[in-house]
């Protein structure tokens, strides 16, 4: 795929590794296309334990390319729109993948990097990664990330550094919800290798309807619809195989056999 490759790990997990290193991989109307497809392909796949996503070389993702956005200067309004709207599904596929997904974050996470990152579900970083919502630096907006990106970080946060369009670094990307861990550079990836190995002693299942719950139960009052839904999946998933399997094993001091 243009852009990117999927690499599957015998275990299960799929690498989608963003292959631009020549321009810090900034994605363009390609890529994006590129990720969507991938996403297609990795919803559709129940084999798929977790997906992992990361950047070759020394960056996650400046963002946009600069050079697809002079192009969009020149489009039409119907085609700028068409060309946005591509870019706002890709990122409600990452969001909404029923596999969980780990994004590590080394060099520079910048714009629609950020997005990127907000999608996932699980954000370990580099303690020297850098990070910027710098659509405003070019006299744009960060649109269609908005959406993630607020509910990664809250409107307060969001009000600032969408508005500012600072750098800021791990630490503070730590503090304001962005990301979930900040490592040594060096430990990156075998964080992210430990993180993916505690996600694969959970029942597969568990963890897409967990991720669904949350989508699910955010911002709601328990009212009697919610009140009802949890108790509907908790009980059809205490009932199911996953479920059943899980408390045997735990009962009998053993490993869970996920199928």
């Amino acid at each position: 795929m243009y852009g990117l490759e999927l690499v599957r790990r015998d275990d299960g997990i799929v690498n989608i590794e963003l292959d631009r290193a020549e321009v810090h991989n900034a994605f363009d109307d390609k890529l994006i296309a590129s990720l969507s497809d991938a996403l297609d392909e990795l919803a559709a796949d129940d084999s798929v334990k977790a997906v992992c996503l990361l950047g070759r070389g020394k960056t996650f993702s400046a963002g946009a390319d600069l050079n697809w956005m002079r192009r969009m200067a020149d489009y039409t309004h119907e085609e700028n729109l068409a060309d946005a709207r591509a870019l706002a599904l890709m990122l409600k596929k990452l969001n909404e993948l029923p596999h969980t997904t780990v994004a590590l974050i080394q060099g520079a996470a910048m714009g629609g990097g950020v997005g990127l990152a907000s999608c996932c579900d699980i954000v370990i970083a580099a303690n020297d990664a850098r990070f910027a919502l710098s659509e405003v630096r070019l006299g744009i907006i960060p649109a269609t990330i908005s959406p993630y990106v607020v509910a990664a970080i809250g409107p307060r946060q969001a009000r600032r550094l969408m508005q500012s369009g600072e750098r800021f670094g791990a630490e503070l990307a730590l503090r304001i919800g962005l990301v979930h861990e900040v490592v040594p550079a060096g430990e990156l990836a075998d964080r992210g290798n430990a993180m993916l190995g505690e996600l694969l002693k959970c029942g597969p299942n568990a963890r897409r309807i967990s991720k669904e719950l949350v989508f699910n139960v955010a911002g709601r009052s328990t009212d009697e619809s919610v009140i009802d839904y949890t108790a509907r999946r908790i009980a059809e998933v205490r009932a199911s195989p996953e479920g059943r399997e899980g408390v045997q094993a735990f009962l009998d001091k053993r490993a869970p056999t996920w199928d």
